[in-house]
């Protein structure tokens, strides 16, 4: 049985990697990505929490899922977005947009 220990270990170096990539890059698409990353390992938390049994049944799981459909929606709005700005200032980089 894997500990809670390991799950949060990886949550934290996943999340790190994804910190790294969203303050180094300038470009908004990575940027985007690194904040998806993130958000994954803000889930894989609440499942292991809930798994061990921090949370009562399954309202880490329900937690998740909501943070998934959020994730989504910020992917949908900033691709849109990122689209919009491709078409007008024809680049993506955060250095180049104002």
């Amino acid at each position: 049985m894997v500990s809670l220990s390991a799950y949060l270990t990886v949550a934290l170096i996943v999340f790190c990697i994804g910190l790294f990539g969203a303050l180094s890059h300038k470009n908004t698409l990575i940027v985007f990505l690194s904040i998806e990353l993130m958000l994954n390992a803000v889930n894989l938390n609440f499942i292991a929490f809930t798994k061990y049994g921090f949370f009562p049944n399954i309202s880490g799981q329900v937690i998740a899922l909501f943070v998934m459909t959020v994730a989504a929606l910020e992917v949908a709005i900033g691709l849109a977005i990122l689209l919009t700005l491709y078409r007008n200032k024809k680049t993506i980089d955060l250095d180049e947009i104002y």
